[in-house]
């Protein structure tokens, strides 16, 4: 029986980004348990072409880590913009998990 999509933020005890230096931000995820890490590593919503759609970039641009010791995952991209230079929105990168936010899992 297939289970029905449940919002990642119930699954997720943290959802936030950061900087990772000037030219790459990452997205960190910590699972509130060992089941709802396992639901989100396997689920279609954080694969690497569902999260490059979401940002606008290529799946080849994005790294995922998957870290089942502290249930967590981690995406790592490039920034859109330098850190600091005019046009950048978001100097610490810590507004850049917004659009997971959305994500059902």
């Amino acid at each position: 029986m297939a289970q029905h999509a449940l919002p990642l933020t119930e699954l997720a005890s943290v959802i936030r980004s950061k900087n990772a230096g000037p030219l790459c931000v990452t997205l960190d995820l910590f699972f509130r348990d060992q089941k709802a890490y396992e639901r989100a590593a396997q689920s279609e919503a954080l694969k690497l072409s569902t999260i490059a759609a979401l940002y606008g970039l290529l799946s080849s641009q994005i790294k995922r880590f998957d870290l089942p010791e502290i249930l967590a995952i981690k995406l790592s991209m490039p920034r859109t913009v330098c850190a600091g230079h005019p046009g950048d929105g978001d100097l610490y990168g810590a507004q850049q998990h917004a659009p997971l936010l959305t994500l059902r899992v």
